[in-house]
């Protein structure tokens, strides 16, 4: 190789080497770069955390029903024909056993009760000759003044007139029984829930007057799945939720014999204490109250409930989230029942974790230092 050829062979080979280790110094500076402006992961929320805690809950069975007259009278008249001319009582009303609730026009009623004791003394008076005549007869017997023809004619006649007699009381005490229906009475103490009673009105036999809710008791027609039917006793209490929500303590009565074959359900039947707040025809939820039970819960804000099933947050020690599936038990006012899906000494997430999702970095408050502070 000559020397030109070298020289230049040289300062080629200068060249390439320069510009690969310029290349290599910006690779990095570059890399250094990168890594600076790469920030370090923060956590994006500051939380409170629970764990599992160990309650007392009653065991109870829900229910939903609808509530009801304990028995209703329906009240209407024996009689027919007949105007009412006054209306004593309205809806509402307590009525007693015996109390006169409407009134009848009597008029026509007491003109058959007056000819039908006319008939009555006509046919005593009947009775009595046809009685004289028949002894006299009998008094002849021996003597043959009379044949036994005309004394047998006799005694028919005596027969005949206390029949007529008893005829005639008969269609007497029916006349004075019509006298009394011409008022409608209660035949039991009760509520008034219904009146068709209207004054000038001609109701016949087949109509109701009035309906009374039987000593204004009401009861709890309760719906309970066929499976729960064995763990309820007659005497058990039943706390009833009405419209508006007051509650209502009763007391399982009686547990139909049946089971409905369309839902499965059975019926329970729970006596209701008297109040204003009850009406027949509300619909009420409630529940049975068979005990206490030793459970595992958490507040109701650490628990989400999406599509039917709850989920927490569980804290990691490192601070982060794992989105957690659990299975719920029963619920109270504040607190959730867990029966499955965390360990005792699990940490999740107090509230908020709506907010949160699985691989979050959170940051955990310590509260005990906190009030400590």
């Amino acid at each position: 190789m000559s020397p030109p050829t070298r020289k230049m062979y040289f300062g080629i080979m200068i060249v390439v080497i320069a510009s690969a280790a310029a290349l290599a110094c910006m690779q990095a500076v570059s890399s250094e770069s990168d890594a600076v402006a790469e920030p370090t992961a923060q956590p994006s929320l500051s939380v409170n955390v629970t764990t599992l805690e160990s309650q007392t809950l009653p065991t109870t069975i829900a229910a939903n029903g609808d509530i009801a007259a304990w028995q209703e009278i329906s009240i209407g008249t024996e009689i027919s024909g007949l105007r009412l001319v006054d209306v004593k009582v309205d809806v509402g009303d307590e009525v007693r056993e015996g109390q006169v609730l409407a009134v009848y026009n009597d008029t026509t009623v007491r003109a058959e009760l007056a000819r039908s004791r006319a008939a009555v003394a006509e046919a005593e008076a009947t009775l009595a000759e046809a009685t004289a005549n028949a002894q006299r007869a009998r008094g002849l017997k021996t003597t043959g003044s009379l044949s036994e023809q005309q004394i047998q004619r006799y005694e028919t006649a005596e027969l005949t007139a206390r029949a007529r007699l008893d005829v005639a009381q008969a269609e007497n005490e029916a006349q004075a029984l019509r006298l009394a229906q011409t008022e409608v009475v209660a035949p039991d103490d009760g509520l008034v829930t219904s009146r068709t009673a209207t004054v000038g009105a001609v109701i016949g036999t087949d109509q109701e007057l009035f309906r009374l809710t039987r000593h204004g008791r009401l009861e709890w027609r309760a719906e309970v799945a066929a499976s729960d039917l064995n763990k309820l006793r007659p005497g058990q209490t039943a706390r009833v939720t009405v419209p508006g929500g007051y509650e209502l303590e009763g007391r399982l009565r009686t547990i139909a014999p049946l089971v409905d074959t369309a839902t499965r359900n059975g019926l329970v039947y729970v006596d209701l204490p008297v109040s204003d707040v009850a009406r027949a025809g509300m619909f009420a939820r409630g529940k049975f109250e068979l005990g206490t039970r030793q459970v595992m819960t958490l507040p109701r804000a650490a628990v989400q409930l999406r599509d039917g099933f709850g989920y927490v947050h569980r804290v990691s020690d490192e601070g982060q989230i794992t989105e957690q599936k659990v299975a719920l038990g029963q619920h109270t006012e504040d607190r959730i029942e867990i029966v499955s899906g965390l360990e005792p000494d699990d940490r999740v997430v107090a509230s908020g974790g709506a907010f949160l999702g699985n691989g979050d970095q959170v940051r955990v408050i310590e509260t005990d230092v906190e009030e400590g502070i």
